[in-house]
């Protein structure tokens, strides 16, 4: 048996994302909104009560609606991503550095407006970390380097190069 007396649910979906434009109201409705926010609004709540049975939205206690991520979240992102590829390459004696143009275009590459941050991770899988992986088992790094993550930016390519 599972208790959630004292337990906060957060469910998130994209549905609704093509009312909404970039930069518009975030979280909450406010009363600055403008009229395309508001319009906006309704037209996710109209989507939400066609989507889904009235009986589940009684039991949902908050509605938030969010603007799409900017291209400055979705880089901060990125780093946040990259942290968690640093710490499991320092485990093997390795260090990696990711190159602001490596850094942009992952962010860009990484992004769609209607999935939001979430092709990022499988963007990162394909383009750094699966390479990087081959290269490491290849014997192209060994433990105390520094590896470069950049883009070749004619190829439109991640590459990776001793410091």
């Amino acid at each position: 048996v599972v208790d959630f007396r004292n337990t906060v649910l957060i469910m998130t979906s994209n549905l609704g994302t093509e009312f909404v434009k970039q930069g518009g109201t975030l979280g909450f409705l406010k009363k600055e909104a403008t009229d395309e926010d508001r319009q906006a609004h309704e037209k996710i709540e109209k989507a939400l009560k066609s989507t889904f049975r009235p009986e589940f939205l009684n039991r949902v206690d908050e509605v938030i609606m969010f603007s799409p991520l900017t291209k400055e979240q979705m880089m901060e992102i990125v780093d946040l991503q990259m942290k968690d590829v640093r710490v499991r390459l320092e485990e093997h004696g390795l260090k990696v550095e990711l190159t602001q143009t490596a850094r942009e275009w992952l962010a860009t590459e990484g992004y769609d407006a209607s999935f939001g941050a979430r092709p990022l991770k499988r963007a990162l899988q394909k383009y750094v970390e699966s390479p990087l992986s081959v290269s490491l088992l290849s014997g192209e790094f060994v433990t105390g380097d520094t590896v470069i993550v950049d883009l070749d930016e004619e190829k439109k390519e991640i590459n990776f190069k001793k410091k």
